[in-house]
């Protein structure tokens, strides 16, 4: 896909990596929606790139629906739509329910709720463009959070089910899954902690990523390189693998 002229849309558009995709989607000439819950950053942005803000829960279908029918209503049909929201919460066992909750509303039902607003158009069509924003947890893990490192191995699922879906009636789906980037998720840990083992990179590598994965259409975007590596080495050997998370584990909590 190339950008120019096209209509995206980005939730978590606001700050962190969302941020920045709508710098560099507008950068290459496209019409952008900033759908966040932070509506004052996204004015902000909306007024420095020329785009449109839309206040938007992404954990709340109706509100998903909402955003779909103002984006559409401003620059019509959505060639793209980044469903690139996320949150997080550190802990094992102990995290409570209704975290658990809210994290599998934002970072899994969101692509659902997506999904279900903009695939009957896209399909009619027979063009458009779905990037989910996963991470690197849902491919490996994430030792530090349970709920996290479950929610986006389900994003992860969700895309590949997308793409083997849709993929042959033109829908084309890209799943985005960096480790450590500087946003305010990694902010209280130095060096993005145990994410960042590989070095903590910045929102604009992501996004300068994400746009030439979205040119070729290629569905595995990994801004960290060595995450291919690492995925290769747990599928050859599972056993192996989990030896050296644990490994890692012990490193970083005896440090």
């Amino acid at each position: 896909m190339n950008l120019a002229n096209k209509h995206t849309v980005v939730t978590g558009g606001a700050n962190g990596i969302g941020r920045a995709l709508c710098q560099k989607f507008a950068a290459e000439g496209a019409r952008v929606v900033i759908a966040d819950l932070d509506s004052e950053r996204a004015d902000e942005l909306a007024a420095e790139i020329g785009g449109l803000a839309v206040p938007t829960d992404v954990g709340d279908e109706t509100s998903i629906r909402a955003l779909v029918d103002r984006a559409e209503e401003a620059y019509g049909p959505i060639d793209l739509f980044c469903s690139n929201a996320g949150i997080g919460f550190f802990g094992g066992l102990e995290v409570p329910n209704e975290n658990w909750q809210k994290i599998w509303d934002v970072n899994v039902m969101a692509h659902v709720y997506t999904s279900r607003a903009v695939l009957p158009s896209m399909l009619e069509r027979g063009e458009g463009y779905l990037l989910i924003t996963a991470s690197a947890a849902g491919l490996l893990s994430q030792i530090d959070s349970a709920c996290y490192s479950t929610t986006k191995h389900a994003a992860v699922g969700f895309a590949e089910w997308l793409a083997v879906n849709y993929g042959d009636r033109g829908i084309a789906v890209s799943v985005l899954c960096p480790q450590a980037v500087r946003t305010a998720m990694t902010a209280d840990f130095e060096n993005g902690g145990v994410a960042g083992v590989d070095g903590m990179i910045e929102p604009e590598a992501v996004a300068d990523c994400a746009v030439e994965a979205i040119g070729q259409e290629r569905f595995m975007i990994l801004p960290h390189p060595t995450v291919e590596k690492y995925l290769r080495n747990k599928v050859s050997d599972y056993d192996r693998w989990l030896a050296g998370m644990r490994r890692l584990r012990a490193r970083f909590q005896s440090g």
